[in-house]
């Protein structure tokens, strides 16, 4: 039977449309998935395969990091459904209290109210009624996207049995010392007023000034002042009354409580242990505060010299307590400057007092209001130009430097950061790191790439306590009550905080609620039903098999959850830790909105589809790598999506249907006992690549087989040969990739499985191949030798312009027995592949002529007649000069120093592929010469 033409091939392959379009089928097949419960089939003694996907932010909607994180955990979960197993994809969102609390306050605000109108427990019935109609829509968006998550389990942190988990961990790690309240500095946005974590810090360049003032010394006091160069010599001496102080926020100088200096300093080792004034105030009541040494100070940056203002700056805040010295807060939770407590006089004298040796609790230090009276209730901003414009005034600043300052902005409400002295609840996570560190030296897990294990321990041996509570309405509720007389009780019910207190004994509850990182943290066991007794999820689930992640979230989530899981379960919380990249602009460039370079995921699914989409991610997603996003490179996808639907198409009507075996076919024919064992090869090099997390690795195998072997080759070789055993074979390794592409492109997957049959079930739940069959070397070696003469024919036609459906004769003199074989077996193919009318094993005539390798031959095609053999020459020899004289001019342009350091990145790496181009080409068209002789 001879292949089908086009017009009866739209006839037989009536199932499928003539032309791919992914949109209809997308909505079909996800919607029949999630109906029929297949994301999550009933496999009872199945071997359990899970994953927790990091919650999203129930505010959120898809962007193309969610995109890249959730297209890999879908492959693995997908991948590991169809080899069997119980996969368990546990999904869910996380209630993300600050982002939530400023979604619902903005839809009062434009509607003219506000939260304060209300009580707690009114807005948080706002907030729910929020939930309920508009939180869903990442969940919808990833469904879009084609993630087999089970839904009939989906999880919020504020589900009850959520909430239930989060005060026990609390109250237990409360009762085991971990968890503790403290005054601690704290990054603190004045819009929201409340603390915040690092992750929600963006720390941005912006313009600002370095102010230079003086510091009197006490009474008057004088020293001498020498700085010397590097080789010691005296660049500068002079007699000073003062120690010089370089600031950003002159504002917070009205709390410092020292000066310190760098032991080795010799500059100003005379004056170390002396007293020196705070150049702002009343005059009478300015205070005085010691010259302390301390390792921190640069004595190469600025004067050397740093004021320590504890309560609002965290390198000043370790110094003050390394050397006990008190700390001062100037700012109120909008960081505007106190306005309440007794007068600056009174406070100021009491402070006075301090320094002296009086002793002072730490809840008195922090009454004590230290701003003046001509500074209270200023905006901070406002008070820093008042400070500046009065130390000016009175002789003692000494410079003012324009100066470009990171400064730290919050990421939702936009303002900058405020670092504060704050009473905080805080985890002990430096007791809680040493498991986790010793799980992953141990092996029990398993970071990939390996190369985070560096930063991974980095960060753990260097922990700081972690603050978990946020001055907000819409959260976990922190489980503890307070006496009158300020003592705490911790419990998991008002009920047993009043039985720790006592009858009659008034509480109030902690008005703070935890960070959601906290709630989070727990993710792996409580969503598998952890604290309920004997919970069977937990039992089989736990630990999960496997965590994808971004980098960035590694000490935010992922450590935290390593800490708790292995605190409360005794168990990691999973076995790997897979750490992906960012995926950046086509540039390499951060996407911002800001910038403008921000790429809409759901944008790239209605143009190319959710298959091509997914297909770049993993294709791109090479392990400790950014992925940089390039549109061409999903169209390009989407183009093998459409051949392979093409591929299908031209089976189907030629009487090619899908197979009933797992098992391959039995096969005579080379052509196919290759194909067969290409599908043996193809399927060992993907579970290899999983097994690696190599996703690009798996994505390229699959990928190159599709396209290569048997869309270009298996498909060109059969045509016109469509026996029953090539029909048999042809049907089935179409299953096969159909099975081994369903993680990577599950819609166009399943429409091509059931186009091609009746099937006993969907692809989704099919089973992963199993060839039962092995690689046949007399039969790869056969077909290998054709290729190689066909594309090597092929590239000489092109090479010398000698058009591509020229039939040509081959001479091969002494032709070994095996390649005889071979092109005695194969004259259909040669003819019409290779476009060889003959081959003959004789020598060829004079003249000019190319060569063509293929295995241990060399074939010789005569060329006179073909072509005008001098014209040829004159082109190819013109070509080649170019090639070379414009290779050369790049080599000289890429070798100057100069170029490479004074040229824009973009411009260097346009020369590189340049003059790797033209080198190619150079070498192509010497080739192409030396065939003509």
């Amino acid at each position: 039977m001879t292949e089908a033409t086009m017009e009866e091939q739209e006839g037989a392959a009536g199932t499928l449309a003539k032309t791919f379009e992914p949109a209809g089928l997308e909505a079909k097949w996800y919607a029949h998935w999630e109906g029929r419960g297949l994301f999550r089939p009933e496999r009872p003694d199945a071997a359990p395969f899970t994953i927790v996907n990091p919650p999203p932010n129930v505010t959120g909607s898809l962007h193309i990091g969610h995109a890249l994180d959730n297209t890999l955990q879908d492959v693995v979960i997908r991948y590991e459904r169809l080899r069997g197993k119980d996969a368990l994809w546990v999904v869910g969102t996380d209630h993300a209290g600050i982002a939530t609390q400023m979604v619902v306050e903005r839809r009062m605000e434009a509607k003219a109210d506000k939260r304060t109108n209300y009580t707690r427990e009114a807005f948080i019935e706002k907030v729910w009624e929020w939930k309920a109609e508009s939180g869903g829509t990442i969940t919808g968006q990833l469904r879009r996207l084609g993630c087999s998550m089970d839904w009939s389990r989906e999880q919020f942190t504020m589900d009850p049995h959520f909430t239930k988990a989060v005060v026990k961990v609390f109250v237990d790690l409360y009762n085991q010392g971990l968890i503790y309240r403290d005054k601690r500095l704290v990054n603190w946005d004045p819009k929201l007023k409340t603390a915040i974590s690092d992750l929600e810090v963006e720390a941005r360049e912006v313009k600002g000034h370095m102010w230079h003032f003086k510091y009197p010394l006490a009474g008057g006091k004088t020293y001498t002042y020498v700085e010397r160069d590097a080789e010691g010599n005296v660049v500068l001496e002079e007699v000073r009354d003062y120690i010089a102080i370089a600031t950003t926020r002159p504002e917070t100088m009205l709390g410092d409580g020292a000066v310190a200096v760098h032991p080795d300093d010799a500059r100003y080792a005379p004056i170390v242990g002396k007293l020196c004034e705070i150049p702002v105030g009343p005059k009478e009541h300015r205070r005085l505060i010691p010259i302390i040494t301390d390792e921190y100070p640069d004595p190469n940056f600025g004067s050397g010299a740093v004021k320590i203002t504890g309560a609002h700056d965290e390198n000043d805040f370790g110094v003050a307590q390394r050397n006990g010295i008190p700390m001062y807060r100037l700012m109120d939770e909008t960081a505007a400057m106190r306005s309440d407590g007794a007068p600056y006089a009174e406070a100021a004298e009491r402070a006075k007092a301090i320094a002296a040796g009086g002793g002072a609790t730490m809840a008195e230090i922090d009454a004590l209001n230290l701003v003046p009276e001509a500074y209270r209730g200023l905006d901070r901003y406002e008070a820093r130009k008042r400070v500046v414009a009065d130390i000016d005034a009175d002789g003692l600043m000494i410079k003012v430097e324009d100066k470009v300052i990171m400064q730290p902005f919050g990421d939702r409400g936009g303002v900058v950061i405020e670092p504060m002295l704050t009473d905080q609840w805080y985890v002990n996570a430096g007791e809680l790191a040493k498991a986790p560190m010793e799980a992953v030296r141990s092996g029990a897990i398993e970071i990939v790439p390996k190369t985070w294990e560096k930063t991974f321990f980095n960060w753990m041996e260097n922990i700081q306590p972690w603050c978990v509570s946020r001055q907000l309405w819409w959260g976990h509720r922190i489980p503890a009550w307070y006496g009158s007389d300020g003592q705490c009780y911790v419990a998991e019910t008002e009920e047993e905080a009043q039985a720790k207190a006592g009858a009659g004994v008034a509480l109030s509850r902690d008005e703070d609620v935890l960070d959601t990182w906290f709630s989070s943290a727990l993710w792996p066991f409580t969503t598998l039903g952890w604290p309920e007794a004997d919970a069977p999820l937990v039992k089989k689930h736990y630990p999960n098999d496997l965590l994808i992640s971004g980098f960035d979230i590694l000490f935010f989530w992922d450590a935290r959850m390593a800490m708790q899981g292995i605190h409360f379960m005794k168990e990691v919380p999973w076995k790997r830790l897979y750490l992906h990249g960012l995926v950046r602009a086509a540039d390499g460039q951060k996407m911002s909105k800001s910038k403008g370079n921000v790429v809409d995921p759901l944008g790239l699914i209605d143009k190319y589809g959710a298959d091509a989409l997914r297909f770049f991610m993993c294709a791109m997603e090479s392990q400790g790598r950014d992925v940089k996003m390039d549109e061409r490179r999903v169209e390009g996808y989407r183009n093998f999506a459409t051949k392979l639907w093409n591929a299908a198409r031209f089976c189907m009507a030629n009487g090619i249907s899908g197979s009933t075996s797992v098992a391959a076919p039995a096969a005579t024919s080379a052509v196919n006992r290759w194909i067969i064992g290409e599908v043996v090869e193809t399927v060992a090099a993907l579970d290899q690549a999983m097994a690696d997390l190599r996703f690009d690795a798996a994505a390229n195998v699959v990928y190159h087989f599709v396209w290569d072997q048997f869309c270009d080759w298996y498909i060109e070789l059969i045509k016109g040969s469509f026996d029953d055993e090539t029909r048999a074979v042809a049907g089935w390794v179409l299953d096969q990739i159909l099975v081994m592409l369903h993680p990577f492109m599950p819609f166009v997957t399943e429409e091509l499985w059931h186009a091609l049959g009746e099937r006993s079930a969907e692809l989704i739940v099919a089973q992963w191949p199993a060839p039962a069959a092995s690689v046949d070397p007399a039969a790869k070696a056969e077909v290998e030798w054709l290729i190689a003469l066909v594309s090597n024919l092929r590239g000489a036609k092109n090479e010398l312009g000698i058009a591509p459906g020229a039939r040509l004769e081959a001479y091969l003199p002494e032709p070994s027995a095996a390649t005889r074989a071979i092109i005695e077996s194969n004259p259909a193919a040669i003819e019409r592949l290779a476009r060889l009318s003959a081959i003959h094993f004789a020598p060829a005539p004079a003249g000019a002529a190319m060569q063509i390798g293929a295995g241990d031959a060399s074939l010789i095609v005569p060329l006179e007649g073909v072509i005008d053999i001098a014209a040829e020459k004159a082109r190819l020899e013109k070509a080649l000069a170019a090639s070379e004289k414009e290779a050369k001019a790049l080599e000289g342009r890429l070798s100057n120093p100069a170029f490479a350091e004074k040229a824009k990145p973009e411009a260097v790496e346009k020369a590189r592929a340049d003059h790797a181009h033209h080198r190619a080409e150079a070498t192509r068209l010497a080739a192409a010469l030396a065939r003509l002789g």
